[in-house]
């Protein structure tokens, strides 16, 4: 019986709290990244395009979550083929600097990711790996409604990958959707 009280006046505060956070700016949001990778492998680094698919729910104009899969590159040369992937989760803060929470804002966000790197060499096979490690970023960007933004993000993820530190920095351009 004590437990039963327990969770029902937890879960009753937890809705009225839900309720006093959906009612200033909460939303969710697709956000679609496309831009710069530079990754490094001991010491050896590399550019190619990255992209990323992104989606949350903002708590209220400030604080929310955020999931997503990136493609941080793809390359091939000489019979020898590299791609590393990762999907996250994470928060993320944001600040608009106009009224009503439109204009101009810088965000940051922070959180897990688990990267997959996949090697395969041409007539040998192939193999991957995959860590799981803190991935951090900020960004600016220009909110034009309610419904709508653009955004100039970095990001940096580290990865472990057949006992080697990688370092991926990404570049992107943004344009997230809001419902």
């Amino acid at each position: 019986m004590k437990k039963t009280l327990i969770l029902s006046s937890a879960l009753a505060l937890a809705s009225l709290s839900g309720t006093a956070l959906a009612a200033d700016g909460a939303h969710g949001f697709v956000r679609a990244e496309v831009g710069n990778a530079n990754i490094e492998i001991d010491n050896a680094d590399g550019d190619d395009t990255a992209y990323s698919v992104r989606g949350g729910y903002f708590f209220n104009a400030n604080i929310g979550v955020e999931g997503f899969y990136s493609n941080f590159g793809e390359d091939e040369e000489d019979g020898v083929s590299g791609k590393i992937t990762g999907y996250g989760l994470g928060v993320v803060a944001k600040k608009n600097f106009g009224a009503n929470n439109s204009g101009f804002y810088v965000d940051g966000r922070a959180g897990v990711v688990r990267t997959k790197t996949e090697v395969s060499v041409t007539g040998l096979g192939s193999a991957d790996d995959s860590s799981t490690k803190p991935y951090v970023g900020v960004g600016v960007g220009y909110d034009f409604s309610d419904a709508f933004g653009l955004s100039l993000n970095y990001g940096y993820v580290r990865a472990d990958a057949f006992g080697e530190d990688v370092n991926v920095q990404t570049l992107t351009l943004g344009g997230e959707f809001r419902f």
